[in-house]
């Protein structure tokens, strides 16, 4: 199960994301906004990041107009590695290299067939580990 969340802003992509998932059999858990009016981001980036550090959710997607107040909110959770992407390679490279467990992306910034392809790249590439777990380790040691 995907955790999902948006502010305001990115309220229209997020609903975009969710059908988009659910059309290919990707059931997501929606922890808010849930219209366009004006709203506060932390609220709902921190309850996605929660379910996703608890093991509820297996990986989160947040968005907000930028992508990154909501990316910053989320990587306040303990065991969260948000990344905000902009790219399909920078998606596939947090996961490849940075075991980032939650994508940020800004509605503002992509439009819903780039957002497409950097969902799919996120949610299908997988930790490399090696050199890269030993640098994954060092940031987590930094949350104790």
């Amino acid at each position: 199960m995907i955790a999902i969340a948006s502010d305001h802003g990115g309220y229209a992509l997020k609903e975009h994301i969710k059908a988009y998932l659910a059309s290919k059999g990707i059931t997501c858990q929606d922890f808010g906004t849930n219209s366009a009016e004006s709203c506060d981001y932390p609220i709902f980036g921190k309850a996605a990041a929660e379910a996703v550090a608890s093991g509820q959710c297996e990986k989160g997607i947040v968005i907000c107009t930028t992508g990154i107040g909501i990316s910053i909110t989320a990587n306040k959770v303990k065991g969260i590695r948000c990344a905000l992407c902009a790219d399909s390679l920078s998606a596939e490279l947090t996961r490849r290299h940075n075991d980032a467990n939650m994508l940020a992306m800004g509605a503002g910034m992509v439009g819903p067939n780039l957002a497409e392809r950097i969902v799919d790249v996120f949610l299908s590439t997988g930790f490399e580990g090696g050199r890269h777990a030993r640098r994954v380790g060092l940031i987590t040691q930094m949350e104790e």
